[in-house]
């Protein structure tokens, strides 16, 4: 699959004017800019930067980690994450720390273990945990990490996503997943969220979600198990 290229442009959306626009790197042609990719992730990088994670280039896959300054529209690259290099992993930033969980490889779908940047130090540690599905989140990809504040307690929820890629890959859905896990980022302690109404969105991956309020997440889209595009909220 060959990736869109706009040569480190990254798309603004201004909610005012309901306008799209294109924010070029200020120096392309001197400064380094990312590789185009597919199957990569983003977030919010603190108060000035987003910052891209992994992802497939037109061969193969990466774990490098940049982070692109919008109001200096420079592009920097920090330390890349620990191996294996993947695609449809997810990031989420939170108290001047960026986390990565999940992905695939290329092989198998990754778990097991929380990836932790260190923006101050431009380092990464790693937290491992067992991913059995009774006490932590089994291995998917396609899935996505938000960061939550619940009674002034900080945790990261992963949501759905794929857990048996399919046999046509791309062309195809794989095996989907429907449960919600959050991580408390003190104690280091996973607990399955479990709802209370037995109403829930179908088991998805490749779609997209965020934090309304506290405690609040919201869900829109994806992929389901029948290789069927989701347009609900």
């Amino acid at each position: 699959m060959t990736p869109v290229e706009e040569h480190g442009g990254m798309w603004e959306f201004d909610p005012r004017t309901e306008k799209w626009s294109l924010l070029p790197p200020s120096s392309p042609n001197s400064t380094p800019i990312p590789a185009g990719r597919t199957y990569h992730c983003t977030a919010n990088g603190g108060k000035d930067a987003v910052c891209i994670h992994a992802g497939c280039p037109e061969k193969g896959r990466l774990s490098d980690l940049w982070a692109f300054s919008v109001s200096q529209k420079i592009w920097t690259e920090l330390a890349p994450a620990p191996d294996p290099p993947r695609g449809g992993t997810s990031i989420a930033f939170t108290r001047g720390r960026l986390y990565r969980i999940n992905g695939f490889d290329g092989k198998r779908e990754q778990g097991g273990r929380i990836d932790v940047y260190n923006a101050g130090a431009n380092l990464w540690s790693s937290h491992s945990f067992v991913s059995d599905g009774v006490t932590g989140p089994s291995p998917r990809s396609v899935a996505i990490l938000l960061p939550v504040v619940v009674s002034g307690r900080v945790y990261l929820a992963t949501l759905f996503g794929e857990r048996d890629p399919s046999s046509v890959r791309h062309e195809g859905a794989g095996k989907m997943l429907h449960d919600v896990w959050v991580f408390d980022v003190e104690t280091k302690v996973w607990t399955k969220v479990e709802t209370q109404r037995d109403e829930h969105p179908n088991p998805r991956g490749w779609f997209d979600g965020e934090v309304l309020d506290a405690g609040t997440v919201v869900v829109h889209g994806g992929l389901g198990e029948s290789n069927d595009r989701l347009d609900e909220v």
